[in-house]
């Protein structure tokens, strides 16, 4: 008894000190787990059963480079925009916050009834009423007029909620215009979406997906006013002085793989489309880029990384791995086509509803675009961003594009500046 007593008192303390030892780093484990939620068992499988998966999703080829390494992002998609190919996604129907990068379904919604862009309009009080705590401004003033170039100008440079809520109210107010994205998000089969502001304000209930913001970023595209505003880097804006008589000021776009602003690299190719912000999405981003005559989108979601500009950066080293893969990996799903456009145009040919607005259409003054840097190397031509030396920001003619009207996208690589 006395050996058995010592025996069971030694195992007792060994179990007791392992709790001590083991006990606070595996409460600090578990606590980090917590900060990490996990996506949902249950996915939307649109566009493929591999993209209703939870985690990584992709199929290599021979030659295939491996994925960047310290991605943290929530969700992501690599996608080619032209033929919709996912090359490779992870959880890209997880319905999360989608900041700002709503704005891209707002901008593919309410564009069209906006017209003409030199359009004016006096704003009203009651036009800057609900603006969320907080919100990104770009300094829309009561009883001051503007066109509603200016406010998408705005909208796309400086994320401005202001000029979102005010041409809300010329599309027929904020209810509409929400309930308009709703359905305008079923029509493009973005089924993970659910709108409640229509500037991407975190609201109740309000959530995207990687995949459905890729869908918003690739319908927008086929806009040409999109197309412009989105590539925009640097531009004039109206104020006012103290004494109260209007004046420009420069406003430069959020998107620094654009504008190479705040120490991060400006990506060579790139065109847009938007980033986004907000405690409870954290950073968003989708980007469209161009190398070679290939064109790609990538959305990310959420990173966890502490490094600055996670999501910048994360969504660069997926654009580079996308266009080194092209050709090498097996899609795992692809971007579909909206509902309409299933209906008797299943071959990707012929004009969309959404093409009414392309062309050259002229704009209501000079602005910066992005010329982004270029093509990278190889003899690929004139590229989304057209190739310069030194990848150089260059003036072009706001909208001036030759357009090829096809679904699933217009000849976006064959740019030109005014001559």
């Amino acid at each position: 008894m006395p050996a058995l007593k010592k025996t069971a008192l030694t195992v007792l303390s060994a179990a007791l000190l392992s709790t001590f030892v083991i006990g606070p780093a595996s409460a600090v484990d578990k606590d980090s787990d917590a900060d990490q939620p996990e996506p949902p068992a249950a996915m939307s499988s649109v566009g493929g059963e591999l993209l209703g998966r939870a985690g990584t999703q992709m199929k290599l080829g021979a030659g295939a480079p491996v994925l960047p390494k310290d991605l943290t992002g929530r969700s992501w998609i690599v996608a080619d925009a032209e033929s919709g190919d996912v090359l490779a996604a992870h959880n890209p129907h997880w319905r999360l916050p989608p900041a700002s990068t709503l704005k891209m379904l707002f901008a593919d919604t309410v564009m069209p009834g906006l017209q003409p862009k030199t359009r004016t309009y006096t704003v009203q009080e009651k036009d800057l009423a609900g603006l969320g705590e907080g919100s990104s401004l770009v300094g829309v003033k009561e009883n001051l007029t503007y066109t509603v170039h200016d406010l998408w100008l705005g909208v796309f440079l400086r994320s401005g909620n202001d000029a979102v809520h005010v041409l809300s109210s010329m599309y027929g107010g904020v209810p509409r215009t929400v309930a308009d994205m709703q359905a305008h998000a079923e029509e493009l089969q973005a089924l993970d979406t659910k709108v409640a502001s229509p500037d991407g304000y975190d609201a109740a209930d309000q959530v995207s997906s990687a995949y459905d913001l890729t869908l918003f970023a690739r319908s927008g595209l086929q806009k040409a006013d999109f197309r412009e505003y989105c590539s925009t880097a640097e531009a004039d804006f109206t104020g006012t002085t103290k004494d109260g008589k209007r004046k420009t000021f420069k406003i430069q776009n959020t998107n620094r793989l654009l504008t190479g602003a705040d120490g991060v690299e400006p990506y060579k190719g790139i065109a847009g489309v938007k980033n986004g912000y907000t405690t409870h999405a954290g950073n968003t981003f989708t980007g469209v880029a161009e190398r070679n005559g290939r064109v790609l989108l990538v959305t990310v979601m959420n990173p966890s990384s502490k490094k600055a500009h996670a999501v910048y950066k994360e969504a660069a080293s997926l654009l580079d791995w996308g266009f080194a893969a092209s050709g090498k990996v097996t899609p795992i799903g692809e971007l579909v086509a909206p509902r309409s456009a299933s209906t008797g145009n299943s071959t990707g040919k012929g004009p969309t509803a959404n093409d009414a607005n392309d062309g050259r259409n002229g704009s209501n003054g000079p602005s910066r675009t992005a010329e982004a840097a270029a093509s990278t190397g190889g003899g690929g031509g004139i590229g989304i961003a057209l190739g310069i030396a030194g990848g150089v920001l260059v003036l072009l003619a706001a909208g001036a594009f030759l357009v090829n009207r096809r679904w699933p996208l217009p000849d976006l690589v064959r740019r030109l500046p005014r001559r």
